[in-house]
C-alpha cells in the first residue's frame, strides 16, 4: 500500500501531480481542500479532479471531479463527486470552503482483448465525507470534455491529480493512500 503523509499542493504554474508507480484495480483514500479565500463561479472556483487512470498527457483518461460545490451552482455532471461529464452524484455532501473532504474509491479499471477491443467496462465506487455518491457506476470510457467518451487499450496507468487552468485559488490534498486489490 502507498501512501502520502504530507499536505501537497498542486501548482497550477507546473501543472498536473502523477504518481511514478501504475496501477490496475485499487481501493484508494484521498483528502482534499478547496482554500477558505476562494474565488470564482461555477467550473472556475476551485475546479481539480483525481483521475483514476492517468492514459496519457494533459486531461486523458478516467476523472473524478472535484470542484467547490458549496453554494456554488455548475452543470450535475461536473460537479464534485461527478464522473466528469457521465455519472452525476447521487448526493452532494459537500462542505464549506477552508475544511477537508474526503474521497474513498474503489477503482475496478476497464479489460481489453488483446486486439485493443473492450472486453469490460470500468466501474467506480465513491464515498464522499462518508456518503456514497457514485455505486459501481458504469463508465462509457474516458471522460472528456468535448465529445464522446471511448475506451483505449491500457494496462495499468498512473494516478493524477490535475492542476485545472481556472484563475482561483489551488486545491490541497493530504493523507493519501492506495491498497492494490486483485
Amino acid at each position: 500500500m502507498g501512501r502520502c503523509q504530507r499536505r501537497i499542493t498542486v501548482n497550477k504554474d507546473v501543472g498536473n501531480i502523477e504518481t511514478k508507480r501504475t496501477f490496475r484495480n485499487y481501493q484508494l483514500h484521498i483528502e482534499w481542500k478547496i482554500p477558505e479565500n476562494i474565488t470564482g463561479t461555477g467550473q472556475a472556483r476551485g475546479n481539480s479532479g483525481v483521475f483514476l487512470a492517468s492514459t496519457g498527457p494533459g486531461d486523458a483518461g478516467y476523472e473524478l471531479q472535484i470542484l467547490d460545490s458549496y453554494n456554488n451552482k455548475t452543470y450535475v455532471n461536473g460537479q464534485t463527486g461527478s464522473i466528469y461529464k457521465q455519472g452525476i452524484p447521487l448526493v452532494n455532501p459537500t462542505r464549506k470552503p477552508g475544511e477537508w473532504q474526503t474521497y474513498d474509491v474503489v477503482w475496478t479499471a476497464p479489460i481489453f482483448d488483446a486486439d485493443g477491443s473492450l472486453k469490460a467496462p470500468a466501474y467506480i465506487t465513491v464515498f464522499f465525507n462518508g456518503v456514497l455518491v457514485q455505486n459501481h457506476f458504469e463508465l462509457k470510457g474516458e471522460t472528456r470534455y468535448i465529445d464522446q467518451p471511448f475506451y483505449k487499450k491500457y494496462d495499468t496507468a498512473p494516478i493524477k491529480l490535475q492542476a485545472h487552468g481556472d484563475h482561483s485559488e489551488p486545491i490541497s490534498f493530504r493523507n493519501i493512500w492506495v491498497r492494490e486489490l486483485n
